[in-house]
């Protein structure tokens, strides 16, 4: 019997797991995947909103405003790249102006702070690629932009070294309410927890529906975007917006943590909770609006394109708290946009909901940091010469476009909650990200994998489960 499990690896599932560390209790997340990361939060913007977009009194203005506030302390404390480098809301026509008013607005009265309206002259001296046709923008000194893998898993590996058990390959069937609290029925067995925390993305309301009358509903929100090369990173110093609409905040313009630069999303509702797939109609509305806002993109320097899915739930607003006719089971449904942001501070919610719950006491013993996987390109030439002759292995480079050594794939395996699979290594490396796209870099990387987990190489899988990458033997090697 756990006291709480929580259904979903992701961002939201790995900061309520973090924050739940802190007391003496039993916590197990269970994650369909092979590793964490693998849904909504594998494939975002990146972004860190400043809070003025979100409704006011609404949990997405509370959360987005409390998680940015904290996201600093919580990227030093647990060692992933972050950056606070501001956003621009672009206004084209004098028309709009209103509507950029109403934004700056909105945003003091949630909390936002130092936001400022700026002029035509104002933005160009900020960022001289902007549109010659803009009008003004709102300036946003707050937002900033974040590795979401770097996040995902600096919350799961902290939560980890704090004692909570991580089941992966897990996928839950059934939940069931009983006197004693749940019982959840997976692929893996059955699972008995006094309390549940729901933060299944798009699966939420699957989730939610099974335990209450009071039924809620998600529309998977599919968002494609470009990436473009580390060339190209310092096209825009800042996140560029449209100004937003109903459906989202439009197809952005911002550089990476890691010096790429990013287009996108598109906003398409979809039926299909696995739809992660590009279109060609949705790759050129991203290349089309994008423009619209900044100039002289090199949209041929695009190595390549990817999709991912945001839980709309219909009420347009965060649905966090004790489910009303299923008592102990606590939702974290409809985590759209800001909930990449918001995850530090949906997790403090969560645990305090839990703490005053269950009259949950705190560890003595709690770790609250964290250090991510060396990157050598920090050091000095002097202390990268030292690691290499300690560690030779950090001296062989495997993924040139990225510069990443072996040593940094050996600890990104060996560490907790390591690597199992290509992806599981881009992730946590970079290797395989850069502009061949593993294309070079993969066979040796898989030959590592192999080796360092004690498997055959046939085994790799690009990303768990039926995605092996070896299928078969040539006839000169039968």
């Amino acid at each position: 019997m756990y006291d709480v499990v929580i259904i979903g690896g992701g961002v939201t599932g790995t900061a309520v797991a973090r924050e739940l560390s802190r007391y003496e209790i039993k916590i197990c997340v269970v994650e369909r995947e092979e590793d964490v990361c693998c849904g909504t939060s594998k494939a975002n913007s990146g972004i860190v909103h400043a809070g003025y977009d979100a409704e006011i009194g609404s949990l997405k203005a509370k959360l987005n405003v409390r998680g940015n506030e904290i996201m600093g302390s919580l990227s030093e404390e647990l060692d992933f790249p972050f950056q606070r480098c501001g956003s621009l809301v672009i206004c084209r026509e004098d028309d709009d102006f209103s509507k950029l008013q109403e934004l700056y607005e909105r945003g003091v009265k949630n909390g936002v702070k130092d936001l400022k309206i700026l002029n035509k002259q104002e933005v160009l001296e900020l960022e001289p690629n902007i549109t010659d046709d803009v009008f003004a923008a709102l300036y946003a000194p707050t937002a900033g932009i974040v590795c979401p893998f770097g996040l995902n898993l600096a919350l799961a590996e902290n939560a980890y070294e704090n004692g909570v058990e991580f089941r992966f390959d897990t996928e839950v069937k059934m939940i069931q309410k009983t006197e004693a609290g749940y019982t959840l029925e997976t692929n893996q067995g059955v699972l008995y927890a006094r309390c549940v925390v729901n933060a299944a993305g798009v699966y939420a309301d699957q989730f939610h529906n099974m335990v209450s009358e009071k039924k809620i509903h998600i529309t998977p929100r599919r968002g494609d975007y470009c990436l473009l090369d580390k060339t190209t990173g310092n096209h825009v110093g800042r996140t560029i917006f449209a100004l937003p609409s109903r459906l989202g905040k439009g197809i952005l313009v911002t550089p990476t943590v890691h010096g790429n630069l990013l287009l996108g999303p598109t906003a398409i509702d979809t039926k299909d909770k696995e739809g992660c797939n590009t279109t060609q109609a949705g790759l050129e509305e991203v290349l089309r609006k994008a423009e619209l806002n900044v100039k002289n993109l090199p949209l041929r320097q695009v190595i390549t394109s990817f999709a991912g899915l945001r839980a709309h739930e219909d009420s347009g607003d965060f649905i966090i708290g004790e489910v009303e006719d299923a008592e102990g089971f606590i939702d974290c449904a409809g985590i759209e946009s800001p909930g990449l942001t918001s995850c530090p501070a949906i997790g403090e919610m969560v645990a305090k909901i839990l703490k005053e719950k269950m009259g949950l006491e705190e560890k003595s013993d709690f770790v609250s940091r964290r250090k991510g996987i060396l990157d050598p390109k920090t050091l000095s030439m002097e202390e990268r010469n030292d690691l290499i002759k300690e560690h030779p292995a950090y001296g062989n480079i495997i993924c040139r476009c990225e510069m990443i050594s072996e040593g940094e794939i050996i600890d990104a395996i060996k560490r907790p909650l390591g690597a199992k699979s290509l992806d599981g290594i881009k992730r946590r490396t970079r290797a395989g990200m850069g502009r061949c796209q593993s294309g070079f870099c993969s066979p040796k990387t898989m030959e590592i994998l192999a080796r360092e987990r004690g498997i055959n190489i046939e085994e790799i899988t690009k990303s768990g489960g039926r995605s092996q990458i070896i299928v078969g033997k040539n006839k000169d090697q039968l």
